[in-house]
């Protein structure tokens, strides 16, 4: 896939220069920059050339969350299987923990399967839980960690969710690291130090970020129908990939993916992969539907397009 860098002379990152500025200044200049974290924004997307800034493979995820029966897992495995995708694309889904037996004795090899949790340590006397060694027996090569769902109705904190990470990748399972703010937390211009705050939290105890995909999923936009806009996104995105660049390294901030989640669709997934900084998606509802969920996968052909 071609790199092609591309410039936007009014979105241009998060941490623009500028001239000091007395405190009138200074306070205009917060609230325009606050402004930008609105849900609504009046803001027309930049017309250019898109690309992957990171370096990784376009990665997309399925979370079919707490859905299914053993018949509509059937159906929709064997859609998966007839699907054509792209080749350039990392593909994992994440059946309930009831039926990953049945998902990975059926599904097509192409596609990769993943746990939606994971018990902080070694199995045991944890009743309810699942162990990161049973999702490897059963053949599992991924788990979703830190979901808003888990963090937010639950309760696991950012440590927990942490040392969740760390155990899984000592084990020898990928991580897909969940992050994302609260509506009232954007509304109150807070959505950089909740996210970095949830980084911290990972790159605190991690052993590597290499099997590392970030999943940034605003919780207000999970579920709702409400998505943000590919700018919103794209925004959020950068500022992630900076703070990796400052407080991991330049190699992990241009290596790891970071991928939107959020109420993605059929219908919008092509308008989000063109932004440079989404490196993929992962995908609620949509994804218990084969077809849209292929459709989604194939959006990497979004990034060879000029918008």
């Amino acid at each position: 896939m071609a790199m092609i860098s591309t410039y936007c002379p009014h979105f241009n990152g998060l941490r623009r220069s500028s001239p000091k500025l007395d405190s009138s200044q200074s306070q205009s200049f917060l609230q325009h920059i606050n402004s930008q974290l609105r849900l609504a924004s009046s803001r027309k997307p930049c017309r250019a050339v898109t690309a992957m800034a990171g370096s990784g493979k376009f990665f997309v995820g399925g979370n079919w969350k707490c859905n299914g029966t053993k018949d509509s897992i059937t159906k929709l495995v064997s859609d998966l299987n007839s699907a054509k995708l792209e080749t350039d694309v990392d593909v994992v889904v994440s059946p309930p923990f009831v039926y990953l037996d049945q998902v990975t004795a059926s599904l097509t090899g192409r596609i990769e399967v993943s746990g939606q949790n994971s018990w902080i340590g070694k199995g045991g006397a944890f009743t309810g839980e699942i162990s990161v060694e049973q999702l490897k027996d059963i053949g599992c090569k991924w788990v979703i960690l830190g979901h808003s769902e888990c963090r937010h109705i639950i309760g696991e904190d950012d440590q927990f969710i942490g040392k969740k990470a760390a155990y899984a990748l000592n084990e020898g399972l990928g991580v897909i690291a969940c992050i994302g703010e609260l509506l009232e937390e954007r509304e109150a211009g807070k959505t950089f130090d909740v996210c970095f705050q949830q980084l911290k939290a990972f790159a605190d105890v991690v052993p590597s970020w290499d099997n590392i995909v970030i999943a940034y999923e605003p919780v207000w936009a999970i579920g709702t129908g409400k998505v943000a806009t590919p700018q919103q996104a794209q925004e959020v995105h950068v500022a992630v990939r900076d703070w990796l660049k400052k407080n991991v390294s330049e190699e992990v901030a241009s290596k790891t993916r970071i991928i939107y989640g959020g109420s993605v669709n059929g219908s919008n997934c092509a308008e989000l992969a063109k932004q440079e900084d989404i490196d993929g998606f992962l995908v609620g509802g949509a994804s218990l539907k084969g077809p849209e969920f292929a459709t989604i996968v194939n959006s990497v052909t979004s990034k060879k397009v000029a918008a």
